[in-house]
């Protein structure tokens, strides 16, 4: 029946989490059987119990006539009223729940969602519309894109250009490659950034917005981890900081990670009314909306004095664990202070041994000689070759063990 599917779906990896996921999954009797149990580097999902306060409400709603009912799509004005409120206290913008804020079951689907909006589907690869894509970025994006028809064109964020890539240079470079800005429906920015955790400064948002407005497409910022930066290293910044972002853009938010709710299910986007119009008219033949429970409670906790203490609390636990691994890392040769690990999410990116040859080399025989489970960094784009990423998620505990096994299996930076 495989004949029958698509062209698009049937072109598409396996994401590469699940196929990680499976790997370690088959080779686990083995690793445990020789004391090396796998422990999981690899998702960006944390393991710590989401705030009482939430896991309290949602029970308490559970119990509450008419909350086990269909929702509005869009979202329920309860959720919608405290969005705007968390919206006004981060950007001093005010934003209507009517046409500019919608609830989503996650950031990745409304993504997923707006993309498929966005482009005309063609299979004429040099025909086919562009969304502009950070290169390291989110594995996710340049599949979306791909099974809704479009091309992702993938710009690099390096060391040399501060991971903030000229905008103008890119467009160059994209019509030096045969292709044309007129095809190009949007710009996907992320900061801080999935897999590098580099932040961007203002006057690289007022870039993004100007170039976006030069060229009449679309700014998607995926803000998921907007919260997550360090004690005592600047916040990271929306895009609606910028005078007229509005105009161009639209804004993804999510309670997985600084609330610990990855399996919840719930997020945002907030911005131009007519993007978020018609991601809301897609999703309404798409889904049903977010339960309503989960909705209610996540309004409790998005701008309590508890979500807020939360946040502080998960950040310095990341810290923490950022330190542990670094110090250890240091110690097995790897050049940190030279790296400079961000001060921001829960990501590492390293570079790979030099006696490796490739990226998935290096993370397949650490998983297989030590049972550390890691991502190899050509799976979030080709400037990621010769990099890892490693997600610092794990229990403090399992920190030093991933250190004490990369020492003794002999896992060393020479």
């Amino acid at each position: 029946m495989k004949e029958i599917f698509n062209n698009y779906v049937q072109s598409l990896e396996t994401y590469i989490m699940i196929q990680i996921k499976m790997e370690a999954a088959r080779l686990t009797p083995e690793l445990i059987a020789k004391g090396r149990a796998p422990i999981s580097l690899s998702m960006g999902a944390p393991v710590e119990r989401p705030p009482q306060l939430v896991t309290d409400k949602i029970k308490e709603y559970a119990d509450v006539d008419g909350m086990h009912t269909y929702t509005l799509v869009k979202g329920e004005s309860y959720l919608l009223e405290s969005i705007a409120e968390n919206m006004k206290k981060r950007t001093g913008v005010d934003f209507d729940t009517k046409s500019e804020i919608c609830a989503l079951i996650g950031s990745k689907e409304g993504i997923a969602n707006l993309i498929r909006a966005l482009i005309n589907p063609t299979v004429n690869t040099k025909e086919k519309e562009i969304i502009l894509i950070p290169d390291p970025g989110y594995a996710s994006y340049k599949e979306m894109i791909k099974v809704s028809g479009g091309f992702g064109y993938g710009m690099p964020l390096t060391p040399e250009n501060n991971y903030m890539p000229n905008l103008d240079e890119v467009e160059k470079n994209l019509e030096k490659d045969g292709y044309s800005m007129k095809k190009v429906k949007a710009l996907i920015i992320n900061y801080p950034n999935n897999p590098l955790g580099a932040t961007c400064t203002k006057e690289y948002l007022k870039h993004a917005v100007e170039f976006c407005k030069k060229h009449n497409i679309l700014l998607i910022s995926d803000a998921a981890y907007i919260d997550l930066t360090f004690e005592g290293s600047p916040k990271a910044h929306s895009v609606f900081e910028i005078d007229g972002a509005k105009d161009v853009a639209v804004e993804f938010y999510s309670f997985s990670k600084p609330f610990s709710m990855t399996g919840w299910r719930v997020g945002w986007v907030c911005g131009n009314a007519d993007a978020v119009t018609i991601l809301g008219k897609l999703k309404s033949t798409i889904d049903t909306g977010i339960y309503k429970p989960i909705q209610k409670a996540a309004a409790d906790i998005l701008n309590s004095k508890e979500g807020a203490e939360y946040i502080v609390e998960a950040n310095k636990r990341f810290e923490r664990k950022q330190k542990i691994i670094t110090d250890g890392l240091k110690e097995l040769g790897w050049p940190i202070d030279k790296i400079n690990p961000p001060k921001a999410t829960f990501y590492l990116w390293l570079p790979i041994p030099p006696k490796y040859k490739t990226s998935k080399e290096f993370t397949d025989a650490v998983l297989n000689k030590s049972g550390i489970v890691l991502v190899p960094g050509n799976g979030f784009g080709n400037n990621g070759e010769g990099w890892f990423r490693m997600s610092i998620v794990a229990a403090e505990e399992q920190m030093h063990e991933v250190i004490r096994r990369l020492k003794e299996d002999g896992f060393y930076f020479e």
